[in-house]
């Protein structure tokens, strides 16, 4: 098994366990959140994709913001759980379920957008992944993604890699364990970021508009999200910008809250001869 596999499986022991997307860990206003300054309205009326759909979270939001189909994509057994939190919502007739990777996307789709956020820094070779959607795009059509970056993260990296060495090979249960431990002091951090108003603690930002939103049982799933992988690469704005650009897109970067980075992508108009 490599380790694209690996990362395939684990993360679908990991959406079957933890299939509850209510609340703000699945509402539009975190999607919007996560693609800003790509505007969450531009939804409306569009056939749009979502790359590594997970429990669908997404799906429900891109729903919500008014797309007129959805095309989930999920390569793992979570598919599954998309498919059944579309049928009890009776929106079978505006979802198709793909239980395919991202890079075995057909291309005859004719999406007007597509986005993938928190996956593709999970895969070794995403460029494939990014000609796939390229292939699938109307002519104009725009490609958003959320990755983790490298550039204000040197605290947090400094700290986490050396954990997921030994976390990434513990059994379900064993994460679980270390998740639920490190909520705790998560906890008390993201009190403090709320107390201190310095841009010095790192993350800040983060803490209180993303985490400190969340129930602690959302931030228990974070912690173990961040537990999981075999793989995770945190990419600097150059790297970021490459990627998109080798299908090849038009490339707009931006930094996100100073840790990660939204880039979209837009699919040239090819010129009338």
């Amino acid at each position: 098994m490599n380790i694209d596999q690996r990362t395939i499986r684990d993360f679908g022991e990991q959406w079957t366990t933890y299939q509850d997307s209510e609340g703000f860990f699945g509402s539009l206003a975190l999607l919007a959140d996560f693609i800003a300054p790509f505007p969450i309205e531009s939804f409306r009326n569009a056939r749009v994709a979502d790359i590594g759909a997970g429990t669908g979270r997404f799906v429900l939001s891109l729903l919500e913001a008014g797309a007129s189909h959805v095309v989930a994509v999920e390569p793992s057994t979570s598919a599954e759980v998309v498919r059944r939190k579309v049928n009890d919502m009776g929106r079978n007739d505006r979802v198709t379920v793909l239980n395919i990777r991202g890079d075995e996307l057909p291309p005859d789709l004719a999406l007007d957008y597509a986005i993938s956020v928190g996956v593709l820094h999970h895969i070794t070779q995403a460029e494939h992944v990014v000609a796939a959607v390229h292939a699938a795009l109307k002519p104009g059509g725009k490609f958003v993604i959320w990755l983790y970056g490298r550039e204000g993260n040197a605290l947090y990296l400094a700290l986490a890699l050396p954990l997921r060495l030994l976390s990434k090979h513990l059994p379900r249960q064993g994460k679980a364990f270390l998740a639920h431990l490190l909520n705790w002091p998560l906890s008390a951090y993201i009190g403090i970021c709320r107390r201190w108003s310095s841009d010095r603690l790192p993350l800040r930002r983060y803490m209180i508009d993303i985490l400190g939103k969340l129930d602690p049982a959302k931030r228990h799933l974070v912690i173990y999200d961040q537990l999981n992988p075999h793989y995770a690469k945190y990419y600097t704005g150059g790297e970021a910008r490459r990627l998109m650009e080798s299908a090849p897109f038009e490339v707009d970067l931006h930094h996100r809250k100073g840790y990660s980075w939204v880039v979209i992508g837009t699919k040239p108009i090819e010129q009338a001869a």
